[in-house]
């Protein structure tokens, strides 16, 4: 088992742009990452098995809802403390950070903006210590680009809510205590229900064969007939535009965690290049190395303060749905990238589970498609300076 020797670069000396908290939670997370994921990762993503038994440790570094208010079990922090947890996490591995991705801004993120106190005080407390692991069900089978048009759908039975339909491509679907659900009533609105296992009628079928997020647990939401108490439903907002603003706080998270993805490639191409030697030299005197690597350490750095810019907005209420859009997309293009040419600067070395690289590369296939697509997030771009409509 290799050491992770890990050492974050700092091109544009960014910690200074950091709070003494913004640090310390960072290098919390970091030195968790380095003992708990860094170890075992590999086997678990070689085995498509989630590692359950690192829950307990996401909930400790504060990983569930960092900026949960810490009445509801949440750590009480700031955008920026979160988006570089997720840093940290993804660094390890780009599953693990979407478990803490789902349960923050798809879970706890709803219950806590559009709930009600009662739902705060009896979900809140729960996902935040991970006792309970939660999923979020927008994307259905023939609906994912276009989430407005889903067909899941709840009827009013007087005294509970009749619910039915099918949610896939969904993030702790196996293992999950509750599931924030989005469905539309009778008059085709869409309303978040919070349905919980073990109601009769819900299932969790867990999806296979995956060569991406192997370490992730993923499955689908069935519900067939479920009977949801009224007490359930998210009273404060609803709309596409609710599961809309999860979707923001989550895409902002990737615009971080993509980073740390990022920097573990290049790290490794970094310190790889120092040691292959190859026609008497090390790889890295070679001209085309340092062009690689001096390309991938500019795109992290415009990265990183593309980032930390979007995390000052976002904590002012400023930032915008299209803003954060365009992080997540260039951000998790920019780590792809990065991680393709990390491949190829390893040679052979570099598709083999003994390094991370081959990994990050298969994660960010997942990455740079969910909560939505590249080509999606340029569209939003594309309306938001023009104005004219691409997707009508």
């Amino acid at each position: 088992m290799k050491p992770d020797l890990f050492e974050a670069p700092d091109y544009y000396n960014l910690d200074e742009l950091l709070t003494e908290e913004h640090k310390l939670v960072r290098d919390a997370a970091r030195e968790w990452v380095k003992r708990d994921v860094s170890p075992i990762i590999e086997d678990y993503a070689q085995n498509a098995e989630f590692p359950k038994q690192i829950v307990n440790g996401l909930a400790e570094i504060g990983a569930f809802g960092p900026y949960i208010p810490v009445e509801y079990g949440g750590a009480g922090l700031d955008q920026i403390s979160y988006g570089l947890i997720m840093q940290e996490i993804e660094r390890g591995d780009s599953g693990v950070r979407s478990t803490a991705s789902v349960q923050s801004s798809l879970v706890m993120y709803p219950i806590w903006k559009y709930g009600n106190e009662a739902q705060r005080q009896k979900y809140l407390p729960k996902l935040a210590s991970g006792e309970w692991i939660g999923s979020f069900g927008l994307t259905e089978p023939d609906h994912g680009s276009n989430p407005g048009g889903m067909v899941t759908n709840f009827k009013d039975m007087g005294d509970h809510y009749l619910l039915n339909g099918a949610k896939m491509w969904i993030s702790n679907a196996p293992f999950c205590n509750v599931a924030v659900v989005w469905a539309k009533n009778e008059e085709g609105r869409i309303h978040g229900l919070i349905v919980e296992r073990g109601m009769e009628g819900f299932t969790t079928p867990e999806t296979h064969n995956k060569w991406s997020l192997r370490a992730s647990a993923t499955g689908e939401l069935i519900f067939d007939n479920v009977k949801v108490p009224k007490e359930n439903i998210l009273p404060n907002k609803s709309g596409l535009g609710a599961p809309l603003g999860c979707l923001d706080s989550a895409r902002f998270g990737i615009a971080w965690g993509a980073i740390g993805a990022a920097m573990d490639c290049y790290d490794t191409a970094l310190r790889y290049s120092k040691e292959r030697l190859q026609f008497g030299k090390p790889i890295g005197q070679f001209q085309l190395q340092q062009k690689k690597l001096a390309e991938m350490i500019t795109e992290i750095t415009k990265a990183q303060l593309l980032a930390w810019r979007l995390g000052v907005m976002r904590e002012k209420g400023t930032a915008t749905s299209a803003q954060i859009s365009m992080a997540k997309r260039n951000n998790v293009e920019m780590a792809i990238n990065i991680a393709r040419e990390a491949r190829q600067m390893l040679g052979g070395m570099g598709i083999s589970g003994e390094y991370s690289i081959m990994r990050h590369s298969m994660n960010l296939e997942s990455v740079i498609t969910y909560e939505g697509t590249h080509d999606i997030h340029l569209l939003i771009t594309g309306l938001d300076i023009t104005g004219l409509n691409a997707f009508k």
